[in-house]
């Protein structure tokens, strides 16, 4: 049994990093990311012992036409990921519960207000869901280190000030993201690709 004989930061020693699109699922071995904006979603089956996180930029993929965001980093997508890695798992959805984190105000150019629209999708897509969200972190000019443990479902979350190094580099990181969104995509000549 991994938790019993650790504390959060040998924890964190022994997680199983994800990034932003990321998903995993586990049942022993813990799980960490560095949330800035973005939101982590971590469920967890409490009669399996099962659980999953995952870490996504946007609410959801726009379906404007030529829009070639990532689908992974979309938490509509990411969400739907999750639960179903759960469910082949032999998660059962009505047994599901979440706790959730990130959402900060990292970057103060950004005018989109990613972070707070991360966090209110992610509050209605599980109440949508029927998911209990029993813990949550969201908001605030801090960063965010979670790890989750898939043994008993405990999450650990530890807010970072922004002028740490490694905060800065996920500020510099969601700066240029955020800038990629704003410019306009035009594919160059021989860049598009068609599906058939």
């Amino acid at each position: 049994m991994l938790v019993a004989e650790h504390n959060p930061k040998d924890l964190e020693r022994l997680a199983r990093n994800i990034n932003p699109g990321g998903w995993t699922v586990e049942t022993e071995r813990p799980i960490a990311t560095l949330l800035g904006s973005c939101v982590a979603v971590c469920l967890y089956d409490p009669k399996l012992k099962l659980g999953g996180m995952n870490h996504f930029l946007l609410p959801s993929r726009s379906v404007a036409a030529g829009d070639d965001t990532d689908v992974i980093l979309a938490g509509d997508f990411s969400m739907e990921v999750l639960v179903n890695a759960m469910l082949t798992k032999g998660a059962a959805k009505q047994r599901l519960i979440a706790k959730a984190f990130g959402g900060g105000t990292i970057v103060t150019s950004i005018q989109m207000a990613i972070g707070q629209r991360n966090a209110e999708f992610a509050k209605e897509w599980l109440e949508r869901e029927g998911i209990p969200l029993v813990a949550q972190d969201f908001g605030g000019a801090w960063s965010r280190k979670v790890i989750f443990t898939p043994e008993n479902g405990d999450a650990f979350c530890r807010r970072q000030p922004i002028n740490q190094p490694d905060v800065q580099a996920v500020v510099r990181a969601e700066s240029e993201y955020e800038k990629s969104l704003v410019r306009p995509t035009t594919p160059g000549p021989g860049k598009k690709i068609e599906l058939f």
